[in-house]
């Protein structure tokens, strides 16, 4: 079976992050000075924008690890305008990458700001300000020796709520121990952990089945469902969220389960019950129906039993022996292709969701900024800039 290179790491779901976009550069009060000029007039830069926070979808990336160890993002302040007509420099866009399927939510107000499902998708999720007019702004025909100046705006500072739902091409779903992690590892270079008791794996799992031809999926071996999960029940909840992302669900049954568990039949109709208590639509998702360990004494009788009571078609595969594993990847690839087809022939030509990199900002946000850039400030003597070197003025600055 052939495979493709897989890592693993830690996996985070869910961080809370606070953001905030550089303040802007004050604009600068000054007049120009040179011999034989007596009255040069203002002069005094514009300070430069402040830099915006600006989170970056990445395919490839697939936890928040590296967000849950840094929980403060600032981007750069703007600089302050220098006489001569200089304008600050902008601050520098701080980005963040997150992993495709990450939504963004205001902490505070539990708004959603952005879903991002898409390769390079970005968002600006907290705007510089914006840097305050010099006093050559202000001078007018009457009034020609302005001493006023506007400081700098604040950038939007808020605290984020990032949830990672995983995107993948087949989600393995079944109750504990149904063998998902031995599909898993069969298929792909992912190495979950594997053993004979429930939960053995607690986290949801991603790997890479390559095909022949230069074809592959992206698999996600869900943790183990079991009754109440959509409550909440053994994290049934936490995992559920990431079946949503993915585009074909392989139901897997264990068809010699151990003594006391539920008979295949109904352990199918458990999974069955708790998905459509979530979701509805996660109830109508497509889906392959897996009966598994069919190297055990029984389960061909088995398997024939709950093809009868369920009305369909199960297919049996062993996890161990390698029996039904080639047949079942192929009848993945097709129904995923199928489903693919039918995503782009349902895809809008233009997304009516794309609100554009400012409509993070509140409208709160907005008025209050406007109404700050109304109010510039005096000085009581102008500065004087006279031929001053540009690097001594920074430093001073």
């Amino acid at each position: 079976m052939p495979r493709a290179a897989g890592t693993l790491r830690l996996f985070i779901d869910e961080v809370v992050v606070h953001v905030r976009g550089g303040r802007g550069g004050d604009g600068c009060v000054s007049f120009r000075r040179e011999k034989f000029v007596p009255k040069g007039g203002p002069d005094g830069g514009d300070g430069g924008r402040g830099g915006s926070v600006v989170f970056v979808a990445k395919a490839g990336v697939d936890t928040l690890l590296d967000l849950s160890g840094r929980h403060h993002y600032f981007a750069d302040n703007g600089r302050p305008g220098a006489g001569a007509n200089r304008h600050g420099k902008s601050g520098e866009e701080l980005l963040v990458t997150v992993p495709t399927g990450t939504l963004i939510y205001d902490a505070d107000t539990g708004r959603l700001l952005k879903d991002l499902v898409d390769d390079g998708q970005r968002i600006v999720v907290a705007k510089g300000g914006r840097g305050g007019f010099g006093n050559t702004r202000f001078a007018t025909s009457t009034h020609q020796t302005p001493r006023e100046s506007q400081p700098g705006l604040p950038g939007v500072e808020r605290r984020l709520r990032l949830e990672l739902k995983l995107i993948a091409d087949v989600g393995f779903v079944g109750l504990p121990n149904a063998g998902k992690s031995t599909l898993l590892s069969r298929f792909t270079n992912a190495r979950p952990k594997i053993a004979d008791y429930p939960f053995t794996t607690k986290t949801p799992q991603l790997g890479i089945a390559e095909l022949p031809g230069y074809r592959r999926l992206v698999l996600a071996d869900i943790p183990g469902l079991i009754e109440g999960a959509h409550e909440g029940v053994g994290l049934g909840d936490t995992f559920l969220r990431h079946i949503e992302r993915t585009r074909l669900l392989v139901h897997l049954v264990d068809l010699c389960p151990p003594e006391g568990s539920p008979s295949p039949a109904e352990a199918y109709r458990v999974i069955r019950q708790e998905l459509e208590k979530y979701s509805p639509a996660l109830a109508e998702r497509e889906e392959i129906l897996v009966g598994t360990k069919l190297d055990l004494t029984g389960s061909e009788g088995a398997l024939a039993s709950l093809q009868e009571e369920l009305g369909r078609t199960v297919h049996g595969i062993s996890g161990v022996v390698g029996s039904g594993l080639r047949e079942l990847l192929e009848t993945m690839w097709t129904r995923v292709q199928t489903v693919r087809q039918r995503e782009e022939a349902e895809r809008p030509a233009v997304s009516q969701l794309d609100l554009g990199d400012d409509f993070a900002l509140s409208a709160d946000e907005y008025e209050g900024a406007a109404e700050a850039e109304q109010e510039p400030r005096s000085t009581g003597e102008a500065e004087e800039r006279d031929a001053e070197d540009p690097g001594d003025l920074w430093d001073r600055l």
